[in-house]
């Protein structure tokens, strides 16, 4: 009965990890632009409000104006200043304008040439995803080794187990390529 719960311990250790390499990689790549106004690009923006390091939406209120523009509505216009400093900080490459009351936020049309590096960062960041996973399957291998070792499972049950392992690893690199594609694709349209 133990060498069950020590079993699925593991396993449930080892989904949460590839869990959180897969939501690493939706996140990472919710904030790349793809040529269309996003508001998920300004996640990562970080205003020095008042002294404190603030995300800028949790300041602003963020639409979608049209398809290459994002309007930023400040609850604090006396922070237009600091928010313009952030975003121009952020190196997102769009044009900043305002009227005093609303920052525009203009995505310029992605170049083949931009498309192509936007492309190559998405491939990095999927590669860092799987050795992530790849790490996790590791690490539930040398502990399904070190339950063999103890003599809490068999030799044959490791060798079974260490298949699961790389079954369950296999099932989400597949979520990964999958995620990536869609994202590869959306980048690569004119």
């Amino acid at each position: 009965m133990q060498e069950i719960t020590e079993i699925s311990v593991i396993f449930d250790k080892l989904k949460a990890d590839l869990e959180k390499s897969v939501g690493y990689l939706k996140t990472e790549f919710a904030v790349i632009r793809a040529g269309r106004a996003n508001p998920h690009i300004l996640d990562k923006v970080i205003v020095n409000y008042y002294g404190a390091p603030t995300p800028l939406n949790q300041m602003a209120n963020i639409s979608v104006a049209d398809a290459m523009m994002l309007q930023v509505m400040l609850y604090d216009i006396s922070q237009l200043h600091p928010v313009r400093k952030a975003l121009s900080d952020a190196n997102l490459g769009v044009n900043i304008s305002d009227d005093g009351k609303v920052i525009r936020l203009v995505f310029p049309a992605l170049t083949e040439e931009r498309r192509k590096e936007i492309a190559k960062s998405l491939k990095t960041i999927l590669e860092n995803s799987k050795v992530a996973m790849r790490n996790g399957r590791r690490d539930a291998i040398d502990d399904l080794r070190q339950l063999e070792k103890d003599n809490i499972i068999s030799e044959d049950e490791t060798k079974y187990q260490e298949k699961e392992v790389q079954k369950m690893l296999d099932e989400y690199i597949d979520k990964l390529d999958v995620l990536y594609a869609a994202k590869e694709k959306e980048i690569m349209e004119v």
